[in-house]
Formats: structure tokens, C-alpha cells, sequence
């Protein structure tokens, strides 16, 4: 047979992987460390977080912190061993319940805490753990994360905590696992006189001291660990009232003194952002802790209602186009990218890190959808088809569960492209948007698995998409289809795809828009003389002309 390729679907298929890869070509070998980090241990899952009381006192001049956390908790099943996470060279100095001295024994970034007082189920009870040093430096934030300590141009302390892969362990302890979220929240943060920390929720109080200043922070929703931080500098503030789905929304923005004037223009990104996601994702998850933009030392994340920024005051992401159409440049991709994780990450969490792509393909996606809003639906396709040229289909977009292991960085432009996919599937945009709303209705402050949301899609769609979420997110293969001519009539089907996938697909057949129902074996259609076949660009997918 002679075969002729075709990139009909907006992509070569030079390089296109044709293989499953051994997913023991890609993961690690797991080991205790990893098992302890990224499960479900019977130490973490006899209880269920209320409420932490964090303080931390900030030295910027040793880069060290001194300070406790009280952990609220509900006894869920008898137990007598604790699971408590701090990462070295932090050191836990005392832990207490009832006043009492408790015993503990440190394995790594893990301490095993006896208890002595019996546990009754349905009780609430508190730990004090006070704990102190100097914490991991980051290298390369927010990626390889810890505490950025920098200096303003002024020769000011800017300090700010980034740790969503590294773990929240590396600066405060606590249970850190995604799969259990805190209710609530307060931080006191002490900081040197004349400067200012920005932390999550509301601000309290500010208690003044001789030399230093205690900020007192209060989140009433729940959060997930990594989303919590700390900002220090010589901030200045300015703010808006924004009439939202909910009611008005405080959006506050936290800028170093020397940027507040150009902060002024260019976060006006985020009344346009706020505008897009609240229509198609619904209303901000977070109106009681207020929505916040804040200068940070590094390029940003995804902080919950404390997004921070650091993207030089510029259009695109770091002044350049990620889909390679000019429309990357129309707005800053920190502030839209980071905010939309407020509805997929904070809103929306995984149990597992495993399940990254429901943060990171939803968030991706959202940066579309904001163009869609703002300039209109071609402008939103032709980003995120732009983004393909950024997929490697390296490993499975899926980690490894109980491991703290993510999948590929796929999970952000093949995830994106996914999603914009089953829009194209289910051609019907208001429907489209009432399942991306009903999402953050239905899983409102959850955290979720991926199976859950998988689920929920297929039945709001309407049918089982169950082989291409595993096509997309399971397997490093793009699905080709594969036709040729016979006669008066075409044959067609998938190839290089996941035993049975059935995706439907939308060509242009000599100019006229129809639906193929393809399988893996081979379907026949009556067309008479076939002069062209083209596959809707929207679809992630290969193409094939056979020729018998």
C-alpha cells in the first residue's frame, strides 16, 4: 500500500508519535518519600482539617521565619498517630494538644506525632505546633518553588512564597496532601516596620509594634494549601468595586510603590478578565475573601483571592505570543492565565496531583475563552490552535496516582485543545457554556478526581466520551484518520488510536460541511467524485490518504 500524508487538521505529522509509550519510560522509580508525600496515609486520613491558625514572623535580613500553626480537626476514626509535613531544614521545636507536650519522630519531611488524649470520633481537637529555621530557597519560582528573597530597586525587602510542586511543607507545617482542604483560614504575618504583607482573604488588623508590624489575614472559604501565601514589601494599594454575579466584588491590587503608576493602567487585565470567566464560568468562587492582584518576585501564581504578578508589566507572556497568532499579545497572560485558576485550581482542586490537567487544560483553555469574550470566536480558535505547536505528546498527561507525580506539560496546550475539541463535538456554544458553569456549580469548593469530571462532561454532552478522554489525556498518540477512495464512495476510520475510539468528526466533502461517525474499522460513505476532503481545524487530529 502507498501511503500520502496530508495536514489537513492544522498540524504536521512529521515526528507524530505512533506508539504507546511504557509508562515505566516515564515515572521514577517510587520510593518511601514519595509514597508518604503523595498518598493518602492511614496517619492523614483518620481526620479532616477545620481550620488553620498560621503565624509567621519574617527576617528578611537571616531569610529565616520563627513561628506555629494550630490545626483545628474532626476526628473521623480512632487513631493514635499523627502525620504532620515540614520540610527541612525547617525544624519542628514543640507540639502540643491540651497544653500538653506531645511526643514526635521525624522521618524525612514527615513527623509522627503520638497522641496521648483518646481520639472520639466526631470530636473537633486542636494541634499547636510551633516550629522555626531557614527555609528552602527558591531556585527557578514558581516551578522550583520555596521563599523568593529579593530586594525592590529601592534596596527594600521583597519576599513572597511560591510552592505548588515543591508542597506547602517547605514553609509552614501541615498536612499536605491536596485531597483535604482547610474550611478556613487566619494568618499573622510579622514583618519589619515600613513594610507590608499581602496574604489570603481579608485583611483584620494591622497590629503595630516597636519595630515590626503584624498583618492578621482571615479566609473564610476553603483552601487548598498550595494557594496559601505569604507577600512582604513596600507595597501601596489602590482598588475597584466590581458589579458581579454575586453582588459587588472588592478587587484590590497590591503593587510595589515604584509600580503603582503603570499598575494603574495595565491591571485594568482584570476587570476584562473578571467580565469572561464570570460568564463562562460562573461567578468568582471567592466574593467573601475579595479578589486580589499583587506584585510579586517572580512571574506569578495562582494564590487563592492573592494572585501574584510578576510579568513585567506587558502584554503576552513575558512580552511574547505563546499561540504564535498575534492574539497572545491582546491581553498580559499572567493576569488572565493565574486568575483563571481561581475557577479551575482553587475552586475546582484535585485530589491527586496526578489530576493536574483539571487545573492546568481548564486554565489553559480559559485564556481562549477570554478572547472569544472580548474579540470574538475565530479570535479564541485560532489561539488555542496556535498552542499546538507547543505539545511534545512526550508521556500521558494523567501521573501517577498516590505518587505526587504530575503527567506531561501537555496537560496545558493538548489538554486546551481537548477541551476546544468537545466544543467543536458538541456544537452548541450555549450548552458548551452551561456545562463549564455547572462544573464550578456542581464541584463547588471540592476537590475532585478526574473520573468525576470526565463523568460529569459525558453526561452533559450527552454521550460516553470515555475514549477520548483516554485517547487525549492516557495516551501519547494523536488519533490519524485514515480514508481512501473506492468507486464512488470513501472508506474511512481511526488509526493510531486507543482500542475502540469512536470519535465523531467534521470534514468538508467537495465544500459541504458533514459529520463522519469514525470508528476503528472501516466505515463507507457514498460521494460520488471525491475532490476534497478537509478536516475542521478545531479537531486535534491527524490525517491520512490511503491509495489501494
Amino acid at each position: 500500500m502507498k501511503n500520502t500524508l496530508k495536514s489537513l487538521a492544522a498540524f504536521s505529522l512529521v515526528g507524530l508519535p505512533l506508539l504507546l509509550n511504557s509508562s515505566a519510560l516515564a515515572q521514577k522509580t517510587a520510593n518511601r518519600e514519595d509514597t508518604l508525600r503523595g498518598s493518602i496515609t492511614p496517619e492523614r486520613a483518620w481526620w479532616d482539617l477545620k481550620h488553620y491558625d498560621l503565624t509567621v514572623n519574617i527576617d528578611p535580613k537571616n531569610k529565616s521565619i520563627k513561628g506555629s500553626n494550630i490545626i483545628t480537626y474532626e476526628v473521623v476514626s480512632n487513631a493514635t498517630i499523627l502525620q504532620i509535613d515540614l520540610q527541612e531544614p525547617l525544624k519542628i521545636t514543640a507540639i502540643t494538644q491540651g497544653g500538653e507536650p506531645l511526643t514526635f519522630r521525624r522521618e524525612g519531611a514527615v513527623h509522627w506525632v503520638t497522641l496521648t488524649k483518646k481520639q472520639e470520633v466526631g470530636k473537633v481537637e486542636q494541634v499547636h505546633i510551633s516550629y522555626e529555621g531557614i527555609p528552602k530557597e527558591a531556585i527557578r519560582p514558581p516551578w522550583d518553588g520555596g521563599i523568593t528573597w529579593q530586594k525592590d530597586s529601592k534596596g527594600l525587602p521583597f519576599v513572597a512564597s511560591s510552592n505548588q510542586g515543591i508542597g506547602s511543607s517547605i514553609w509552614w507545617p501541615v498536612k499536605d496532601h491536596p485531597a483535604d482542604e482547610v474550611d478556613s483560614l487566619d494568618m499573622h504575618v510579622t514583618v519589619p516596620k515600613g513594610l507590608m504583607d499581602i496574604s489570603n482573604g481579608r485583611l483584620v488588623e494591622i497590629e503595630v509594634g516597636k519595630d515590626t508590624d503584624t498583618f492578621h489575614w482571615k479566609v473564610v472559604n476553603p483552601i487548598n494549601d498550595y494557594g496559601v501565601n505569604i507577600n512582604v514589601g513596600d507595597y501601596v494599594t489602590f482598588g475597584e468595586k466590581y458589579a458581579g454575579e454575586k453582588g459587588t466584588l472588592d478587587m484590590d491590587y497590591f503593587v510595589l510603590r515604584e509600580n503603582l503608576e503603570k499598575a494603574k493602567v495595565h491591571f485594568q487585565d482584570a476587570r476584562r478578565m473578571m467580565q469572561a470567566f464570570e460568564h463562562w464560568f460562573g461567578p468568582y468562587p471567592f466574593y467573601e475573601d475579595g479578589f486580589k492582584l499583587v506584585d510579586a518576585p517572580y512571574l506569578g501564581m495562582e494564590h487563592q483571592s492573592s494572585v501574584t504578578y510578576g510579568n513585567g508589566y506587558q502584554n503576552g507572556y513575558r512580552g511574547r505570543d505563546l499561540s504564535g497568532t498575534g492574539w497572545g499579545m491582546k491581553f498580559d497572560f499572567i493576569i488572565i492565565h493565574e486568575a483563571g485558576h481561581e475557577w479551575f485550581a482553587n475552586n475546582i482542586t484535585y485530589k491527586d496531583v496526578a489530576d493536574m490537567w483539571i487545573h492546568e487544560s481548564f486554565t489553559n483553555y480559559s485564556e481562549s475563552l477570554f478572547l472569544d469574550y472580548h474579540y470574538g470566536k475565530e479570535a479564541g480558535q485560532a489561539y488555542v490552535r496556535g498552542t499546538r505547536m507547543n505539545i511534545a505528546n512526550d508521556i500521558p498527561i494523567i501521573g501517577t496516582y498516590g505518587l505526587n507525580k504530575r503527567g506531561s506539560g501537555d496537560m496545558y496546550y493538548k489538554g486546551g485543545n481537548l477541551l476546544n475539541m468537545i466544543r467543536q463535538l458538541l456544537q452548541d456554544d450555549d450548552k458548551w457554556r452551561l456545562i463549564l458553569r455547572g462544573l464550578n456549580k456542581e464541584f463547588y469548593h471540592q476537590t475532585v478526581t478526574t473520573q468525576q469530571v470526565e463523568s460529569y462532561i459525558s453526561t452533559q454532552v450527552g454521550w460516553n466520551l470515555e475514549k477520548v478522554f483516554d485517547q487525549y489525556l492516557r495516551d501519547v498518540r494523536i488519533p490519524i484518520f485514515e480514508y481512501y477512495q473506492q468507486g464512488g464512495e470513501i472508506q474511512y476510520r481511526w488509526t493510531n488510536s486507543v482500542k475502540d475510539f469512536d470519535m465523531p468528526v467534521d470534514v468538508l466533502l467537495n465544500g459541504k460541511a458533514i459529520r463522519l461517525q469514525a470508528k476503528t474499522s472501516w466505515q463507507k460513505l457514498e460521494v460520488g467524485d471525491l475532490q476534497e476532503l478537509l478536516i475542521d481545524p478545531d479537531y486535534y487530529v491527524g490525517v491520512l490518504k490511503s491509495r489501494e
